[in-house]
């Protein structure tokens, strides 16, 4: 343990934990939803919830990994007391990383396949929303062009990681996600020249109460959701980077900070897409829709749309490689503790995995496009999703919620001590009460309503 590698600077241990938050989500979901529902009603609706559950959650993690200076592979086995079973739960947790990136990978490979589409100029101009579709379900339908996106994205990610945590992840991460904020900021820029940035921003925006009226309890499940998924905790890759942070600030501190960032790169993003979606007369669909169908007809239909629309795709697939490095970093960590590998070695086992794995979503969308295990319109990416978004993520955030505050765990006292060494804001042990009771009731909603969702597709 004494000669774990730890981030060389603050900076670099925020904005790469900070990385492993922000992703594909904080683009179109948390801007659609916001205009959905009522605009800065929502978003008092989500920091709120952001303080009560995700700040509390998102410091668990921290303190969890920093404490036992370990990734899931040990980190139980540290803090817990002797004879306790709490170690069971590392296995399922930590698979949590390998079902999350098979889909992943996939959704990554669609932003370098766009990406070079506009580098290339092969997005026409003018292009129609019947065109922009054809081009989306014709990626869809090639497995060896999707297969091909991939095996680059995850060739980029696993490079980094293997330099290991200061020389790649740290030193590459930290200019990745400068250059990312940087190109989110001229996009926002660049959305105040145009004619329908008044209206797109009044719909993003503007209090409006009456979309509430007969959603309210819909709203605060949205906020509840948002609040809790846009941090990527449950599953360890959080804490991964706990244990390679230095003692000298306290984690309330440096949580506030990834989960500042991350919400700001998430309303800046409305910035960037209902302004453009306004000013050609695009409906702002959620999903994949929004990302790779009507944000092409925008760019195509924009003035030098192929440079802003490279800029946009590489802002995306920026945002979706820094998520993979931070979690194949708590995969390779994970297997380098518990296998006793190099971390050569682990980065090309683990490289051949998820390649392997990633084949199942991949070709959920033409070989196997006939498989519907969630329901008739869904896919096998669909069913990654729900594996890890509606189980892994909501019951592991709980387990570790009930290990900080039990006496055969980490104990509530030793979490508190630990999230307040160094300087900056305290946490009370008067918080107790809120850990041990109210974040795992809130959790459990999250988690009943997603299979209610899940319910009522069949």
């Amino acid at each position: 343990m004494a000669a774990r590698e730890l981030f060389k600077t603050r900076l670099g241990f925020l904005l790469i934990a900070a990385g492993c938050a922000v992703g594909i989500g904080n683009v179109w979901r948390f801007p659609f939803i916001t205009g959905q529902y009522g605009g800065a009603w929502f978003i008092l609706l989500y920091l709120f919830f952001l303080v009560v559950l995700g700040l509390p959650l998102l410091t668990i993690e921290l303190a969890i990994g920093r404490a036992s200076r370990s990734s899931m592979a040990y980190c139980y086995e540290s803090l817990e007391n002797n004879g306790s079973k709490w170690h069971y739960n590392k296995w399922w947790q930590f698979s949590g990383n390998y079902f999350l990136m098979a889909f992943y990978v996939v959704v990554t490979g669609w932003m370098l396949y766009y990406l070079c589409s506009f580098i290339s100029c092969s997005v026409g101009a003018y292009e129609s929303n019947d065109v922009a579709i054809s081009r989306f379900k014709t990626l869809l339908g090639s497995p060896v062009t999707m297969y091909n996106c991939v095996v680059i994205s995850v060739l980029i990610s696993f490079t980094i990681v293997a330099l290991g945590v200061v020389k790649g992840v740290e030193r590459i991460t930290k200019p990745l996600m400068v250059v990312l904020i940087v190109l989110l900021l001229v996009m926002a820029l660049r959305s105040f020249t145009l004619d329908g940035f008044k209206e797109g921003i009044t719909f993003y925006l503007k209090p409006d109460f009456s979309k509430l009226e007969g959603h309210f309890l819909e709203a605060i499940w949205a906020a509840m959701g948002q609040a809790f998924f846009t941090l990527s905790v449950g599953f360890g890759a959080i804490a991964i980077f706990g244990s390679y942070m230095s003692n000298k600030h306290r984690i309330l501190n440096e949580a506030i900070f990834i989960a500042g960032l991350d919400t700001a790169i998430a309303l800046l993003s409305g910035f960037v897409i209902f302004p453009a979606c306004f000013t050609y007369g695009i409906s702002p669909d959620a999903g994949p829709t929004l990302l790779f169908v009507t944000m092409t007809v925008v760019f195509s239909n924009m003035t030098l749309g192929n440079i802003w629309g490279t800029v946009f795709f590489l802002f995306m697939f920026i945002a979706a490689i820094s998520t993979m490095i931070a979690v194949f970093e708590s995969i390779i960590a994970g297997c380098i503790e518990l296998l006793k590998l190099s971390r050569i070695k682990a980065v090309i086992i683990n490289m051949v995995i998820i390649l392997t794995i990633c084949l199942l979503p991949l070709l959920g969308y033409n070989v196997l496009s006939d498989v519907h295990i969630i329901g008739p319109k869904t896919d096998l990416l669909d069913f990654f999703d729900f594996l890890v978004s509606n189980n892994i993520m909501p019951i592991g955030s709980v387990v570790f919620v009930l290990f900080v505050c039990a006496k055969s765990g980490m104990t509530f006292k030793r979490y508190v001590d630990e999230c307040n060494i160094g300087k900056g804001f305290k946490i009370s042990e008067k918080l107790y009460f809120h850990y041990k009771y109210i974040l795992p009731a809130i959790v459990a909603v999250v988690l009943v309503i997603g299979y209610i969702q899940i319910i009522q597709r069949f």
